[in-house]
C-alpha cells in the first residue's frame, strides 16, 4: 500500500534489549539525544520513548514528514556529541532493532474527546 508523496509521514522505531539495571539511564541518554534531534532538524513530527515493565526494553519512536528528513537527522544521531553507536555500547544493549514505516492511517483524540481520524491514500 503506497501513499501519495505529499501525504506520507516516516516513522523509526528503534527497540532495544537491554540488562534491567541499565533502563533508566538508556531511557535518559535517549531523551536528551531525541531533544536534540527534535530541536536541530527540521521535519521533526513527535517522539516518545517508552519503557517495557520488566526492564529489559525501551523503545525509541521518531516521526518525520519524510523519509529524508528522519534519515537526515538519524545520521547526525550517529555522529553527534555521543553517537549512536556508543550510547549502545554504554547501555549494554543487547540487541537494537531498527524500523522504517510510512504512515498510512492515524488516530488520536482531540481536547474536546472527539477521535480524529486520517486516512492517507
Amino acid at each position: 500500500m503506497h501513499a501519495p508523496a505529499k501525504h506520507r509521514s516516516f516513522t523509526q522505531l528503534i527497540e532495544f534489549e537491554i540488562e534491567p539495571q541499565q533502563q533508566s539511564a538508556l531511557v535518559s541518554a535517549l531523551s536528551r539525544q531525541t531533544e536534540r534531534l527534535a530541536q536541530h532538524h527540521s521535519g521533526f513530527l513527535s517522539a516518545s520513548i517508552q519503557a517495557s515493565e520488566d526492564g529489559r526494553r525501551v523503545l525509541n519512536y521518531l516521526q518525520w514528514q519524510t523519509r529524508e528528513a528522519g534519515e537526515a537527522a538519524f545520521q547526525a544521531f550517529e555522529s553527534g556529541e555521543q553517537d549512536f553507536w556508543q550510547l549502545i555500547r554504554a547501555h549494554q544493549a543487547k540487541t537494537v532493532t531498527f524500523g522504517s514505516f510510512q504512515v498510512l492511517h492515524s488516530l488520536e483524540r482531540s481536547p474536546d474527546h472527539g477521535l480524529h481520524c486520517t486516512l492517507v491514500g
